[in-house]
């Protein structure tokens, strides 16, 4: 992901904070630390996550970050959560043949 798409997703983190701020507890964390909505500062803040949040909508339709395109163009993913372990029985059998007794 690339530095823009990391603060743009920063800041419409922001905003929905603070919409769930002014919707739960009508307190307004920007406005507050700020010097009120009509400050310079606010408002900046307001215009820099409602851009945010219009640059995000591309994200919605980016085919970089999608796994299903990804498939369609042949770049299948099959990693897993999980680990998984390499099967060795085929070497250590190898190399129990190749093992010559010295006694």
């Amino acid at each position: 992901m690339d530095t823009a798409k990391r603060i743009a997703l920063l800041l419409v983190i922001i905003g929905a904070i603070n919409w769930g701020l002014i919707g739960f507890f009508q307190f307004d964390l920007v406005a507050s630390l700020f010097g009120g909505q009509d400050s310079l500062l606010s408002r900046i803040v307001y215009a820099l996550v409602g851009l945010s949040g219009l640059y995000a909508i591309s994200m919605l339709f980016d085919s970089e970050s999608d796994p299903a395109s990804s498939a369609q163009s042949g770049n299948l993913q099959y990693g897993t959560e999980f680990g998984e372990e390499d099967d060795f029985s085929a070497l250590e059998e190898e190399r129990q043949d190749d093992d010559i007794d010295l006694r």
